[in-house]
């Protein structure tokens, strides 16, 4: 499976107060356009303390002798061989310095999560090739270690339609599942056209195609979508500056003219870094935006904080510069631009949506959610773009009688089917066609979905609740289960 770089060719108890003016005065902060454009720091009117916040930057590795970066890292870890502080590509080193570039040293630029604390995986090889087997191993090596957010500026491209280019990995999707339930927010770039069949190319890639991970796309400076900024009705979440985007590089990729002699920054890098632009560059942002909100209330769920980012967003339309968006939702930046101020802002007024403890459970087998003994009544959400389908395993002996019935608590279209034992997946997976098993089709009373089905044979049968249509906000609903 190819995965890609995307560059267009409770959380410790650690308070932190950086010591900078806070509308940011580091060196070369006028070239920070996108702070403002965020709204990076306009909540709070004077330097707040925060919760520190583990960010794990999943990529190249970094320059661990970048001034910017010196101090900022808490763990590295290589999977590819070598060190995670010798970053050759560059890549990585540009990331860590969008989300944690030191904000006091009176050096250079500042990260937007002036409490992160960073974790570097090197999953990327000396040929630049980005190691699936290392990316996996990198998620859960981050859990395990504390991260609460993941940026993943990497990916492998998306095609539903032709499964010789998909390059979905079940393997990976068990990673992102295991950091979700973990309570860990995974942020994953939508990928670039330069690095799909097509540019503009119709699909996130993975792992921005699973649910459970914030999948973010790329505008410019004057509210525009750039070609190479891949599209997706369902996966691309919300949208952040992508272009002429400023930070720091490996000091062995510095030019070495006279104006560029000890200042490892992108202006005086490669042209790729002097360009900055890619959705790889959008991710990160999206990830100190998590940190931030994490920072201000550690206990939001992975959920919480992706529910305040994209619905906080700043919708995208042709009054903010983007002609080709339409009103609301869309495929070209999701539920707009990121806006760190109105998430904040939101965070501070109750009530959120309530987690869902049930997570994750979006397939059939090891993917879904074992309930125990029946007569049971649960409480579950679904959100139609970032899990829109639930799955229950349940026991039946031959002959019982299974009940079940769902109730939303807002106007919403959900199906409710039950599939035989031995079932592997209720959702399409690219490139196999699996039989329909379903065995029982809910039928609507009014508000409600209900099932009545006669197991023929014992087993364990899975319970599917799918959301079928967009509604703006997660739908909570419960499920009650019994038998005869």
């Amino acid at each position: 499976m190819l995965r890609l770089l995307l560059a267009a060719t409770l959380a410790a108890a650690i308070l932190v107060a950086p010591a900078f003016a806070f509308d940011g005065t580091e060196p070369l902060a006028g070239k920070q356009w996108y702070l403002e454009h965020d709204n990076a720091w306009s909540y709070w009117p004077s330097v707040p303390q925060l919760f520190s916040i583990k960010v794990a930057v999943i990529d190249t590795g970094i320059d661990g002798s970048h001034p910017e970066l010196m101090g900022r890292v808490v763990e590295g870890r290589s999977f590819v061989g070598g060190s995670p502080y010798t970053d050759q590509q560059g890549h990585g080193t540009f990331i860590a310095g969008l989300i944690a570039a030191n904000p006091s040293n009176n050096e250079g630029i500042a990260g937007m999560a002036f409490n992160a604390q960073l974790m570097i995986a090197k999953v990327v090889g000396a040929d630049g090739t980005v190691s699936l087997e290392g990316e996996v191993a990198a998620i859960r090596w981050a859990v395990d270690h504390g991260a609460r957010v993941i940026n993943l500026s990497l990916g492998g491209v998306r095609d539903p339609l032709d499964p010789k280019l998909d390059t979905y990995s079940p393997l990976e999707q068990a990673a992102v599942e295991y950091a979700y339930s973990k309570g860990v927010v995974v942020v994953a770039a939508v990928g670039n056209g330069p690095q799909s069949p097509a540019t503009p190319w119709k699909f996130a890639h993975y792992p921005a195609a699973l649910p459970h991970v914030i999948g973010v796309s790329a505008v410019r400076q004057d509210g525009t979508v750039p070609d190479y900024s891949n599209r997706d009705a369902v996966y691309n979440d919300l949208a952040a500056p992508g272009a002429a985007i400023f930070s720091t590089i490996p000091r062995q990729l510095t030019d070495q003219t006279a104006e560029c002699l000890d200042h490892p920054y992108s202006d005086c890098g490669p042209e790729e870094f002097r360009q900055g632009i890619g959705t790889s560059f959008a991710a990160p942002q999206v990830s100190a935006a998590a940190a931030l909100l994490l920072g201000q209330d550690p206990s939001l769920k992975p959920e919480q904080v992706a529910w305040l980012l994209e619905r906080s967003a700043d919708d995208s339309n042709s009054s903010t510069g983007c002609a080709k968006c339409p009103g609301g939702r869309d495929l070209y930046t999701g539920w707009g631009t990121l806006d760190v101020l109105r998430a904040l802002t939101m965070l501070s007024e109750p009530p959120l949506p309530p987690p869902d403890h049930y997570e994750p459970n979006d397939d059939a087998g090891p993917w879904s959610h074992a309930l125990p003994p029946l007569p049971r009544t649960i409480a579950a959400s679904l959100d139609y773009w970032d899990d829109n389908t639930d799955v229950y395993r349940v026991h039946l002996k031959k002959g019982t009688q299974l009940f079940a019935r769902l109730t939303p608590g807002a106007p919403a279209t959900v199906r409710l089917a039950l599939w035989a034992p031995g079932t592997e997946h209720v959702e399409p997976i690219p490139g196999r066609k699996a039989p329909d098993t379903r065995v029982a089709q809910g039928r609507r009373v009014g508000a409600q979905v209900r099932i009545s089905y006669r197991a023929a044979a014992t087993g364990i049968y899975y319970l599917e609740a799918k959301l079928v249509a967009p509604v703006r906000d997660p739908v909570q609903y419960q499920l009650a289960l019994g038998r005869d």
